[in-house]
């Protein structure tokens, strides 16, 4: 299970998350950042450092927030 981005990261796209992930497997869209499932080693080092709150363990997205797990799966699925 891996983590994903979701809401608040659109048009914010910070960056903490991508400096601080030991396995480089947060890549940038066109509006957000994504998190590639198949690199992603659940290591929690983006959630602790997003300054929005917007990355989650699948499991714990919120129920509002449930359609970035499918854009996040698409994200990847395309590129």
């Amino acid at each position: 299970m891996a983590f994903i981005i979701t809401s608040p990261c659109k048009d914010e796209k910070a960056g903490e998350c991508v400096e601080v992930c030991p396995v480089d497997c947060i890549e940038e869209g066109k509006d957000m950042f994504y998190i590639d499932p198949d690199i992603c080693i659940d290591c929690g080092a983006c959630e602790a450092v997003c300054p929005v709150e917007a990355i989650y363990m699948e499991d714990e997205v919120p129920e509002e927030e449930n359609e970035y797990i499918a854009l996040n799966r698409k994200f990847f699925e395309e590129n």
